[in-house]
């Protein structure tokens, strides 16, 4: 298996658990945040829904840069919207990697701001760690959802809430 083919098929491994904890949000906890330093629902959610297209940007460009990128995140305000856009940045994902080469997977990828370099990587190792950012934010999302007492989906096995069933 090449390391395209175990992208995609861990793209869609984390797509079909994502989905299911994106489908539980409630659509009146958009505003909800644990703490004044977390991010709220809405905003933690959409970016959730966004990572797929960081495979894109990965294979597409070489670089991120902070100092230069104009960012303004999809105003999202309820689940429908949330799922929509979720699977609009999944199918992007999925077409750039099935258009990718393993070459450009040793290209250099960039993460600054101006001057300062936070990480210069493979590509291929970018696209491993948009997986464990995934799997991170939908961690946290699961952490603000058992504080508003929303059963959680189970995700590599049975939730809590899911019994046997996941």
């Amino acid at each position: 298996m090449s390391i395209i083919q175990m992208f995609q098929k861990e793209l869609e491994m984390e797509a079909k658990t994502t989905r299911k904890m994106l489908q539980v949000v409630p659509d009146d906890k958009y505003d909800w945040q644990p703490h004044p330093k977390s991010m709220t629902i809405r905003s933690l959610a959409t970016h959730i829904a966004e990572l797929p297209t960081w495979i894109t940007m990965t294979l597409t460009t070489n670089e991120l840069d902070f100092a230069t990128i104009e960012y303004t995140p999809a105003v999202i305000n309820n689940t429908a919207e949330l799922l929509e856009y979720f699977e609009k940045s999944l199918e992007d994902g999925r077409a750039h990697l099935k258009t990718a080469n393993e070459a450009q997977l040793s290209d250099i990828w960039t993460m600054r701001n101006g001057d300062k370099i936070y990480d210069a990587s493979p590509k291929s190792e970018v696209i491993l760690m948009t997986f464990f950012h995934l799997v991170h934010h939908r961690a946290q999302l699961g952490v603000s959802l058992r504080l508003l007492d929303i059963p959680i989906p189970g995700s590599y096995g049975p939730s809590a809430d899911s019994g046997s069933e996941f």
